[in-house]
């Protein structure tokens, strides 16, 4: 071979060794970034999924009703009041005891208490307890509204069937701010794919030693457009995963602790 056509073939396989080199640098370069957007694109989906199931399920059950809601109704001997306008709420409940009417008001999250109509004034133990009380009583009665709220965290857990129902299962947990004292509970809710209605929900708490509770929703009723419905509540083991219970249901192995039931209920709109 002649040196022109050495210098030739030399320039040649330099240049094919690099374009090599390139192309596997450009390769390498681009796989973790394919791989990240593949994953992040796949949260998405998920959280998209946990949002839409989860609007669906508010329209299900009484959807831009809640916004101007104005309900009472008893739980448990006592009387609760809910009136929502927008973003602006004032909760309420009445107990009688030993002959004197007790008032408790949650108005924007600013609570106050009055014993036949005098004020008192409540330790701060005291205060948030009694603001959980009454919290946990309208959050229940008027699911799954409030799991619209921007301290509520939404994720798809699986489809399943119960009863030979088919069931979307949404996992909820809290961000600490604004998520009230019971934060660090975790909740799964198994809403029916036919009806968009919850079933079914549990949750544990870790307040107490902690726990672990399922519930069947029955008597399903409709309010002048809003949905309300009783739950028979049910125990299981400390430390029991959430996904299991509807198999133990269904087994009959969980056992049955109350009924909630929301009784008497008035739309004070009318």
């Amino acid at each position: 071979m002649k040196p022109i056509q050495l210098f030739l073939a030399f320039v040649l396989s330099i240049f094919l060794v690099a374009c090599d080199a390139k192309e596997k640098s450009t390769s390498n370069s681009e796989t973790p970034t394919s791989v990240e957007e593949s994953a992040q694109a796949e949260t998405t989906k998920t959280v998209d999924k946990a949002t839409k199931i989860i609007e669906e399920t508010i329209q299900s059950h009484g959807g831009e009703l809640y916004d101007e809601a104005n309900y009472q109704f008893v739980f448990r001997d006592k009387t609760y009041r809910f009136k929502n306008d927008g973003n602006s709420y004032v909760y309420e409940v009445e107990s009688t005891k030993d002959g004197k009417i007790i008032r408790d008001v949650l108005d924007n999250g600013k609570f106050s208490r009055t014993i036949n109509n005098k004020s008192v004034e409540l330790s701060e133990k005291n205060t948030t307890s009694a603001i959980g009380a009454v919290n946990s009583v309208i959050y229940f009665a008027t699911l799954p509204h409030k799991l619209k709220d921007t301290s509520v965290n939404t994720s798809f857990v699986e489809e399943t069937t119960i009863k030979n129902q088919t069931y979307n299962v949404i996992k909820v947990t809290f961000s600490q701010e604004g998520g009230g004292e019971d934060f660090e509970d975790e909740y799964h809710y198994w809403i029916n794919k036919t009806t968009k209605k919850v079933d079914y929900l549990a949750y544990n708490y870790q307040v107490n030693g902690g726990g672990v509770r399922f519930r069947s929703a029955y008597n399903v009723r409709v309010v002048d457009g809003i949905t309300f419905q009783d739950y028979i509540n049910y125990k299981a083991p400390v430390g029991t995963p959430l996904k299991e219970l509807p198999a133990l249901y269904e087994k009959g192995k969980l056992k049955e602790l109350s009924k909630i039931e929301t009784q008497q209920i008035i739309n004070l709109k009318q």
